[in-house]
């Protein structure tokens, strides 16, 4: 997508407590915020998601090109991200699947967005799988 429709996407989410009606993963959709690897700024993306119990799991995916997304890389160098999923926000940690994990939260998303199937024949890299846990809010002592 490029930078005007992520921002259409954005600009509608926010409007409406999440709700989507210009991409395809609709009611499916978060947006994470990630801090550029090298420019420091932060950086807001919509991606379509499933939960695997109270996390959120995403797909760096990039439609199946040869090469990992932008934010992906952002949040290899920097996982701490935020998160809006409805009309929630929250901070949270980003950790890269591996092995099995990885290979079932793939499957679960394929299940719910049958275009990630296409996307595994596209490609020849690993697709990365990112799950996003909530961080504990900080108490005070």
């Amino acid at each position: 997508m490029t930078n005007d429709r992520n921002r259409a996407v954005i600009d509608e989410f926010r409007a409406n407590g999440g709700k989507v009606t210009i991409h395809p993963a609709g009611d499916h959709l978060v947006l994470l915020t990630t801090t550029g690897a090298r420019s420091g700024r932060r950086h807001t993306t919509p991606l379509a998601y499933h939960r695997d119990g109270d996390r959120i799991v995403v797909v760096a995916s990039k439609g199946g090109a040869p090469d990992n997304p932008a934010w992906y890389y952002n949040l290899r160098a920097n996982p701490d991200v935020t998160v809006e999923v409805g009309t929630e926000q929250y901070e949270a940690r980003a950790e890269i699947a591996e092995g099995e994990e990885r290979e079932r939260l793939y499957r679960q998303q394929a299940s719910h967005f049958a275009a990630f199937n296409d996307y595994e024949k596209r490609t020849t890299r690993q697709i990365p799988v990112v799950v996003l846990t909530r961080k504990e809010p900080r108490r005070r002592h």
